[in-house]
């Protein structure tokens, strides 16, 4: 068995990005993924539609995209809505928290459809720089692992092969086979709130601004989609990404009505920021939870991603902290490596390293994440006493011109 040699379960945005991070400092790495493997007419096919769903990429995550190769395609193919400028409001109180300029040209962030960032990862797969040290399986799924001691573990798939690594990374999301295997228990919550994502077409543009409105059923996003007809580009910045966080009855509910009642209440709970709503599509939900492992390393075993941790999305944040790990794992198991000498390849103490560097940090913008959707959301939210506190805290941050700075910059990974 090759010594160094690392497995990756999960061929995610996040799973990929570290296979490839690994492939271009000459590591050997396989990758497995579940989902079959799709050629050309089957990615212009998923991308020829628009897709409601965005990931808010933060400017760390795009230089680490644009280190593995990818940005620079997801930038040629014009499907990202950069954001120069966030505002955050609650609908019933004073005080607003306004981060950049939409009048600048630097950017914030960027908006990006999954299957976008996914399409450039998997194309840089295949290119000759990486494809030496890259070995893609897609299609398969594991059903078992053995520890084998030191050297780490012998993985079967479905169709029976065989694969030898002496490091298993789990990016295979939240319900982690490889979590499991390694008999990690999970930290869970669930907010008892229902998430509605859907993409609009509204009658004032979005001004590359990402917006998010606290209301006392949950937040409300309206985030910029990037444009892609023609008729779009003509009248451009037009369209949004929506989640609307609800109530989990409510939002259950509001689902049995048709499109145009669920887009004109939609309008009404964002008080009309951007105009009516002239479309509406792609129309979905899913559950809220938060999760975090109890911890993310086992004996030759490590977890990042969603795998390690899961945040409530009123931030879209976790897709970053997913990327923030990537970097911090690919740091430290090459850092180790070449501090001796090519010898340690994800031994335990760089493992617990990472793990030290990572978990701690999560927790507190999981459990901050949570706090604030306490704060806006629920029956407690609603006492006048606390109603007069969290507007006043809001105007009063908003003055502060540095704190509004450090925020941004936090915002930005950078």
């Amino acid at each position: 068995m090759n010594n160094n040699h690392t497995l990756i379960v999960g061929g995610g945005v996040v799973g990929m990005t570290l296979a490839l991070k690994l492939a271009q400092n000459k590591r050997p790495v396989t990758l497995i993924d579940a989902q079959p493997e799709r050629d050309t007419s089957d990615w212009q096919a998923l991308l020829a539609k628009r897709d409601a769903r965005v990931y808010a990429l933060s400017l760390a995550s795009i230089g680490l995209l644009q280190d593995v190769g990818a940005w620079q395609k997801i930038a040629q193919s014009g499907r990202k809505a950069d954001y120069s400028q966030m505002q955050v409001w609650q609908l019933n109180g004073r005080g607003e928290l306004l981060f950049g300029d939409h009048k600048r040209t630097d950017r914030l962030g960027s908006m990006v459809e999954p299957l976008v960032i996914e399409h450039a990862l998997w194309q840089r797969a295949y290119e000759d720089d990486v494809s030496e040290y890259l070995t893609v399986i897609a299609g398969q799924q594991v059903v078992d692992m053995d520890w084998l001691g030191d050297a780490g573990y012998r993985v079967t798939l479905d169709n029976a092969s065989i694969i030898e690594a002496a490091l298993v990374v789990g990016a295979d999301g939240r319900g982690s086979f490889v979590r499991q295997q390694a008999a990690i228990e999970l930290d869970t919550l669930d907010y008892n709130q229902t998430a509605i994502c859907c993409a609009i077409k509204t009658t004032k543009p979005h001004l590359a601004t990402a917006r998010q409105v606290m209301l006392p059923t949950g937040t409300l996003a309206l985030l910029p989609l990037a444009d892609i007809t023609v008729e779009d580009k003509a009248y451009p910045q037009h369209w949004q990404s929506i989640v609307w966080t609800l109530p989990r009855n409510q939002a259950l509910a509001l689902l049995e009505e048709n499109d145009r009642t669920i887009a004109d209440k939609l309008a009404i709970a964002s008080n009309y920021e951007l105009g009516a709503i002239e479309q509406i599509e792609s129309i979905a939900s899913f559950p809220l939870t938060a999760q975090q492992a109890t911890r993310y390393t086992a004996p030759n075993i490590v977890l990042v991603g969603d795998a390690a941790h899961g945040v409530h999305p009123l931030a879209g944040q976790g897709l970053n902290l997913g990327m923030l790990d990537v970097k911090e794992l690919y740091e430290q198991l090459t850092g180790d490596f070449a501090r001796s000498g090519g010898t340690l390849w994800g031994s335990g103490q760089t493992l617990r390293r990472y793990e030290r560097l990572r978990r701690p940090h999560n927790s507190v913008m999981m459990h901050s994440f949570s706090a604030l959707n306490w704060l806006f959301a629920g029956s407690i939210a609603q006492l006048r006493p606390i109603q007069q506190i969290r507007s006043e805290g809001m105007y009063r941050v908003g003055k502060i011109k540095p704190l509004m700075k450090l925020f941004a910059k936090q915002a930005s990974g950078v």
